[in-house]
């Protein structure tokens, strides 16, 4: 189940990436399970990882290998997250990253591995390195929805975004994947997402554009607000075009957001069992933080989110979850709450007008935004989640079976 239609969008080639997908049999046969990107010598890597605690093997030998080497190659694989597994996993981690550099002629360094999956259980080496010369075999640059489909897990269907620009007479061509559909609400990065330009860009730049584009797109989203232990986004940069000037990373900056957020976005239509796409506004906070607390507090929120599922315009829940919010000193005569345009509540109560005819069209819709003002300041944000339904349970609960 999945909210409105979605076709995978033809991907630029980004000239220095090649991507090949094989099937290992991890979880299961006939199903391709491992991808690996290449990236050509020269070309700038940037990443963010989970900062859950019991953040996963490979996030922690991927962010060595990072500190230690150029990366050439990326290693996926999914149905198991290589977590929870201790110091083997560490070793399983850095066996897999062995047995592709082996077959390249490169050190173990220059791969960083990323798993995502079920928890808790040994990652299996032996057929990972089974299927990496066929993984190598297919690698070409024209495989971004193969490659897209291969990292997916509980996910319905593959996600991808594009931008190509032109700057300075050159076109500059951003390309994106990404997976996620459950264990949603990032901390520092996305569930997995992948994304490269060949753009040049310093290490520099790119660190710091990885950071502020997630910060507002994959940072931004939530379906259940479980944090992964696996999360982590790279950004690569294969140096093919002349030096952005300031006009020029301005332009970049804007694509690279519009593909980041287009990624996060899909996520959440993608959400396990969502029926619906909310976006969260809340203008007129004191700080960033704090309508940041109050639009979090409404998509975290079960008794939310299972309303929306149900179409229910039982808008007290909202007025909950605004006012359960870390907010020094709200005064609620002065907050005022829309649902797609509907005026449900201001003055501490039910808006003067609203019926509940109107709130039940609006809230029957698949596309629902929730707009808080809170009379407070001049600050806003956006968050986006997805409801809270049946499905979501059966996912979750037969997820081993």
């Amino acid at each position: 189940m999945a909210v409105g239609e979605a076709k995978f969008p033809r991907l630029p080639i980004i000239e220095g990436i090649t991507l090949g997908v094989a099937q290992a049999g991890i979880k299961k046969s006939a199903h391709d399970d491992l991808v690996v990107v290449g990236i050509e010598d020269g070309s700038q890597v940037a990443a963010v990882f989970t900062r859950n605690a019991f953040c996963a093997a490979p996030v922690h030998v991927a962010k060595r290998h990072l500190a230690d080497a150029a990366p050439r190659w990326l290693l996926i694989n999914t149905g198991n997250a290589n977590a929870g597994t201790g110091q083997a996993g560490i070793s399983n981690a850095r066996a897999c990253c062995e047995g592709l550099a082996a077959l390249e002629g490169l050190p173990p360094e220059t791969v960083l591995p990323f798993s995502t999956g079920v928890i808790g259980e040994p990652l299996f080496v032996d057929r990972i390195k089974a299927a990496l010369p066929q993984a190598l075999a297919s690698a070409a640059p024209d495989q971004w929805d193969r490659a897209a489909r291969g990292i997916l897990t509980t996910d319905t269907r593959p996600k991808g975004a594009c931008r190509s620009l032109d700057i300075n007479g050159e076109t500059i061509h951003i390309s994106g994947i990404a997976k996620g559909s459950g264990m949603i609400c990032p901390n520092m990065a996305t569930m997995l997402g992948f994304v490269a330009t060949n753009a040049s860009l310093g290490q520099a730049e790119l660190t710091a554009l990885l950071k502020e584009t997630t910060t507002l797109s994959f940072n931004r989203i939530t379906v259940d607000s479980d944090t992964s232990t696996n999360d982590a986004c790279v950004l690569i940069a294969t140096q093919k075009t002349q030096p952005l000037d300031a006009e020029g990373l301005d332009a970049f900056r804007a694509a690279l957001l519009e593909v980041m957020q287009e990624l996060a976005q899909a996520i959440i239509r993608d959400g396990e069992g969502a029926t619906k796409f909310i976006t969260v506004d809340v203008v007129e906070a004191g700080s960033s933080e704090e309508a940041l607390a109050v639009a979090f507090s409404i998509a975290h929120s079960p008794l939310v989110k299972t309303a929306l599922y149900a179409s229910d315009a039982n808008w007290g829940r909202l007025l909950m979850a605004i006012g359960k919010a870390p907010v020094d000193g709200l005064d609620v005569d002065q907050v005022t709450l829309d649902l797609n345009g509907v005026r449900l509540a201001e003055h501490g109560g039910r808006a003067e007008g609203y019926s509940e005819e109107q709130g039940s069209a609006a809230v029957a819709l698949e596309d629902i935004t929730i707009r808080v003002a809170l009379g407070r300041g001049q600050c806003s944000e956006r968050v986006w989640t997805s409801d809270l339904s049946h499905d979501y349970v059966s996912i979750n609960a037969d997820y081993r079976s």
